[in-house]
């Protein structure tokens, strides 16, 4: 165990133990039972998840560091935000409920925890499914079912080969495919899946096959260094094409959903492949600051809580744009396009539907700061202290979206629309 402990901590990204396939055997599995567990795979914890929260949640963690993505329970008391900063956010956050008074003679609202991302069920670490959604929205995959492994392929088995090809019956992993230091596949090796994220006809055991996926990983790049607070440089993860073809197969009909009053029009946002920011979206983009100023320059337009597609395949192209260090920060082009990630969390996030940013107020900063923490009133804060909803916002602070003249910043629609929302 020793040896174990040592191997999975020599490297700060985590990249030694799963290493972009599976890890030992024994890190997961009791080879001949599982005390204290009922489950049938001989899991050292009552489940998938909480064997997964194992090594990804550190409790006692006092800030963002490697490859954790849930902050315990007690580490994050009343008023005190979760602590975790991955680009997909930390869990954390389904545990935080948040109840406001919007305005005089207003009843007040609630922001429940389980509407914060997706609820997996780790029962070891009291985290349990989704109270209002029975299956997946515009889907059928069942919530009491959700887990890690529903996203992620635990023991690895899906791999880019050097012609770019997911495939699981190929040349061995040589290494991880997900990071901006990541080797590449040879003709006789292969490396991981982003994030060893499972491709088609993924099923975990535990369903018998049902709701087998439809689509390959997405084609994205991380930064080697990505659970960070972004107050002075951001973290850009290099996304190229298919993460909204993935999500779809849990969300089959997200994007196909019709209008009562047509039965051709879709009355959710474009997104994917056919997305296409175009001329004026991605020059809006681009121009945008904050509210009020459009000044802004396409080589320095990038915001992370405003991520887009590349629309590419190219590799090298994507490590050399996955930065810490704001040393790259171009702007989308026309053939860029919005994706699931460009509004949303993968995991989880301080706000309702795992949005990166608060997409049920009018105001994300107002009178120059994020919430209205201890005043009666609380309609843009929604509860949230200024620490938690600067969390939220991976630590950026608030000055980042006001200026001398103008202390408000509403909503970052405005980001690709410019004040005129469709």
């Amino acid at each position: 165990m020793t040896a174990f402990i040592m191997y999975i901590q020599s490297d700060s990204t985590s990249l030694a133990f799963h290493a972009g396939g599976v890890g030992p055997c024994n890190a997961c599995h009791s080879m001949h039972n599982a005390p204290g567990s009922s489950n049938s795979g001989l899991l050292k914890a009552s489940d998938a998840s909480s064997t997964c929260l194992h090594c990804h949640e550190q409790p006692g963690a006092t800030g963002p560091s490697s490859f954790h993505v849930s902050t315990n329970i007690a580490d994050m008391p009343e008023g005190s935000p979760p602590r975790q900063l991955t680009p997909g956010g930390d869990f954390g956050w389904l545990k935080k409920t948040y109840t406001w008074v919007p305005g005089l003679a207003q009843a007040p609202l609630i922001s429940y925890g389980d509407r914060h991302g997706h609820n997996i069920v780790a029962w070891d670490y009291s985290y349990y499914f989704d109270l209002t959604n029975s299956t997946a929205p515009q889907g059928t995959y069942r919530a009491a079912n959700l887990s890690c492994i529903s996203c992620h392929d635990p023991h690895g088995k899906y791999r880019r080969d050097s012609s770019g090809l997911i495939k699981t019956a190929e040349a061995p992993i040589r290494g991880s495919g997900s990071y901006a230091s990541s080797v590449e596949p040879r003709v006789d090796q292969s490396v991981g899946a982003y994030r060893m994220l499972a491709g088609r006809k993924y099923s975990p055991r535990y369903l018998g096959g049902s709701d087998a996926f439809l689509n390959d990983p997405p084609v994205a790049v991380a930064p080697d260094v990505y659970n960070r607070a972004e107050t002075l440089r951001q973290t850009r993860v290099a996304y190229g094409s298919g993460m909204t073809e993935w999500c779809q197969n849990c969300h089959t009909n997200m994007h196909s959903v019709v209008s009562s009053e047509t039965s051709t029009n879709p009355v959710t946002h474009p997104v994917g492949a056919t997305a296409k920011l175009g001329v004026t979206i991605s020059g809006n983009y681009n121009a945008y600051i904050n509210s009020g100023n459009l000044g802004g320059m396409a080589t320095t337009a990038y915001l992370s809580l405003v991520p887009f597609e590349e629309g590419i395949s190219d590799y090298a192209t994507l490590k050399a744009h996955a930065k810490t260090n704001d040393t790259y920060l171009s702007g989308p082009d026309s053939s860029s396009q919005v994706m699931c990630l460009t509004c949303h969390r993968a995991h989880a996030s301080g706000w309702d539907n795992a949005t990166r940013w608060n997409t049920k107020t009018g105001y994300i900063v107002y009178n120059g700061s994020y919430s209205q923490e201890g005043l009666p009133y609380q309609p843009y804060g929604q509860g949230r202290r200024e620490l938690e909803a600067q969390r939220a916002y991976y630590d950026m602070l608030a000055t980042r979206f006001t200026s001398t003249s103008l202390l408000n910043q509403d909503t970052l629609c405005h980001k690709c629309h410019s004040g005129a929302l469709p």
